[in-house]
């Protein structure tokens, strides 16, 4: 027997460009979680990595936040890493393992990912696209196709998000 309901159409995206060593990317937390709040499942918040050149533990923290992602706490890590910014500049990678054990996760698991580089794939390719679509710093968001740079500017980026994001929600129906 078939199911005649009409299959729900996917929620929109917003790809959140973010780089873990960047205050102004913890700022966002407010907003994200106040989106988070606001659609729920509705709207599918995507993080991509966009690690920058100056910041040294960047690229560890992007590939730490995909084992993290991995074992089910990837927004939950990377709130745990923004929120202590200034502790990931002084120590580096044991930092990011220590947030590791700190929720519960497989601290052996995040170093043993971190040695064998096995989420740089991800990190290099979302780097790639977003140096393919303009991003030239953190964070930026973009959503039904509109690129909006919070590393200028965070003034109003929200409602513009939830805007964009009330628009594609009616055009589903």
């Amino acid at each position: 027997m078939s199911d005649s309901s009409p299959a729900r159409p996917a929620a929109p995206v917003l790809d959140v460009w973010c780089e873990l060593q960047c205050p102004d990317c913890r700022s966002t937390l407010d907003d994200l979680r106040a989106l988070r709040a606001r659609y729920g499942d509705r709207l599918e918040l995507r993080l991509r990595h966009f690690p920058l050149e100056k910041h040294k533990h960047a690229f560890a923290a992007a590939q730490a936040a995909e084992e993290a992602l991995e074992q089910g706490q990837g927004w939950p890590y990377v709130e745990a890493v923004l929120n202590r910014v200034e502790e990931l500049d002084r120590l580096g990678e044991s930092f990011l393992v220590e947030v590791a054990r700190e929720l519960g996760l497989d601290a052996k698991e995040f170093d043993t990912a971190l040695i064998d580089g096995r989420h740089i794939l991800i990190v290099d390719a979302d780097q790639a696209e977003g140096k393919a679509i303009g991003v030239t710093g953190t964070p930026t968001y973009v959503i039904g196709g509109e690129r909006l740079d919070g590393g200028k500017s965070q003034e109003g980026l929200r409602e513009r998000v939830e805007e964009i994001a009330d628009r594609l929600l009616a055009e589903q129906g």
